[in-house]
């Protein structure tokens, strides 16, 4: 059914006022002294862990003379780095040094105090009404709706449903075996924990959600509010099924655990992870955990760098 020229009109007024909003039109952005497209560079470069100029480019939907001068000021400010690639020394892998990680930390954290901001003028219930619309016209925008309207639905759910235990043992339990060679010892602390934490939803600082498919458990997360003491929450049993990875189920996951998370005013949330699990320590950094500890376990069976991440209420 066409589209009225009246919601046209006021869907890119709406566009407009967006870009002014978020100083596209120039002056400060993202709290930095830099152009839109560098902010959106580094944060390319964060998110990839090592990518071409060309690829970059791509990502950007710029002209490679445009990325290059970009690319350039960028190298000389220090917060770029630029190696030889591993298959061909003629293509250049783009790293952030400390200097350019730390400012992609503060431009995340400006730009997720502006967001929160702005949702504080809205009722909480509207809240998943921005995310899904913004989501929606991304999708459109880049042409893609095609693909993901015939893509199976997921939906987020909360609370216990029967097979849960069994089912996020099963997808822990496949995951860490092929990326850490865990095994039977890893199986049975995650779902003899599950299953006595599950014993335990009835409390109100508790909470479990799953993701679910054409009704299968594709991924859950669960907030445990009484195992590390009062005004602290424990982020657990956080997986998304290998179908599911890159669909943005594991941070949508998230935003609900987090959400339940501050709901109860704790004073932080943190959760247990292993060293090298990249994809996710980003989606972690990205809302706001941040490295507190580190230490060498062999609990699950074999030596293991662990991290801890904690995250202060907002």
């Amino acid at each position: 059914m066409p589209m009225s020229p009246s919601t046209i009109d006021l869907i890119r007024a709406a566009s407009r006022q967006l870009v002014r909003e978020f100083g596209f039109m120039g002056g400060a952005f993202a709290g930095t002294d830099l152009p839109p497209s560098a902010v959106h560079a580094l944060i390319e470069i964060d998110a990839s862990d090592g990518i071409s100029a060309r690829d970059l480019g791509g990502r950007l939907r710029l002209e490679k003379s445009s990325v290059s001068r970009m690319l350039r000021k960028l190298v000389v400010s220090g917060d770029v780095i630029e190696a030889p690639g591993e298959e061909d020394a003629r293509t250049k892998r783009l790293t952030l040094s400390a200097a350019g990680r730390k400012r992609v930390a503060q431009i995340h954290a400006f730009a997720r105090a502006q967001v929160a901001g702005a949702l504080e003028h809205l009722p909480s219930e509207r809240h998943r009404t921005v995310l899904d619309g913004l989501r929606l016209y991304a999708e459109a925008l880049a042409g893609r709706m095609d693909a993901s309207s015939a893509a199976p639905q997921t939906e987020i759910v909360s609370g216990y449903r029967p097979g849960l235990v069994a089912r996020v043992t099963e997808m822990h339990a496949l995951y860490y075996a092929r990326q850490a060679g865990f095994g039977r010892r890893f199986e049975t602390v995650v779902a003899g924990g599950l299953a006595a934490f599950c014993d335990r939803l009835d409390t109100p600082v508790n909470g479990i959600w799953a993701a679910l498919c054409n009704e299968r458990i594709v991924g859950s997360v669960a907030i445990d509010g009484e195992d590390l003491g009062p005004g602290l929450a424990h982020l657990r049993w956080f997986i998304v099924d290998d179908e599911m990875r890159g669909t943005g189920v594991g941070r949508r996951l998230l935003e609900a655990a987090l959400a339940f998370s501050d709901a109860q005013h704790v004073t932080e949330t943190q959760l247990w992870t292993f060293s090298g699990l990249h994809a996710a320590r980003h989606l972690y950094e990205e809302n706001g955990f941040v490295l507190a500890e580190e230490r060498l376990g062999s609990q699950w069976g074999k030596d293991m760098l662990e991290q801890r991440f904690v995250r202060r209420r907002p």
